[in-house]
């Protein structure tokens, strides 16, 4: 959940730097203009307005106002697709490979299974991990860890009843039960 956190809290601060090849980077600055012309005229969302998000999330119209200047700069469109998304979670690990867990964490951010996330959905989902409930918070979690989303994750050491399946009321059960997940949850509760 920190990496998720890390990601979209830098959206607003994110700026592009020319590099030294003066020639390399008004080719870059040029390609990245009409890649963002292109996603404008594919797609080009506005969401309905920050009251009702408000009355939705635990922000307020101002956060949610920076939230959504971010989400702009990083989605002209409006809306982030997995490969956006990819790119995005991939600055914060330069070292790695995180591309298979930025796919399970897109699908679980969306929720509709369009393909694409709104700024709505983003949001909402951030409002959860950021300042829900530990109830709203495994929830969401759950959710992230239920891949094929069948209700259902494996795991021995969760599986209260001892039928193979972890329920979402078992996995609430045992992370509530651990010391360690629960500071986990707690670390980002201040942030904003």
């Amino acid at each position: 959940m920190g990496a998720v956190m890390g990601t979209f809290s830098s959206l607003q601060t994110r700026q592009r730097r020319p590099s030294k090849d003066f020639a390399r980077w008004s080719y870059l600055s040029q390609r990245d203009k009409i890649e963002d012309e292109l996603e404008m005229t594919t797609v080009c969302y506005r969401p309905e307005g920050l009251e009702q998000l408000e009355a939705q999330t635990n922000f307020t119209k101002r956060e949610l106002q920076v939230l959504y200047r971010g989400f702009k700069n990083e989605c002209p469109s409006g809306v982030v697709n997995e490969e956006t998304f990819k790119q995005i979670y991939a600055q914060f690990f330069p070292h790695g490979d995180a591309s298979m867990y930025a796919h399970y964490l897109f699908n679980a951010f969306d929720t509709t299974q369009t393909g694409s996330v709104k700024f709505e959905g983003f949001v909402m989902a951030l409002s959860t991990l950021l300042r829900g409930t530990v109830h709203e918070k495994l929830r969401w979690t759950f959710n992230l860890y239920d891949i094929n989303k069948d209700g259902y994750i494996n795991k021995e050491k969760m599986d209260k009843n001892k039928d193979g399946v972890v329920t979402l009321d078992e996995f609430i059960e045992s992370c509530q039960e651990d010391d360690n997940i629960m500071r986990s949850l707690q670390l980002f509760e201040n942030v904003m």
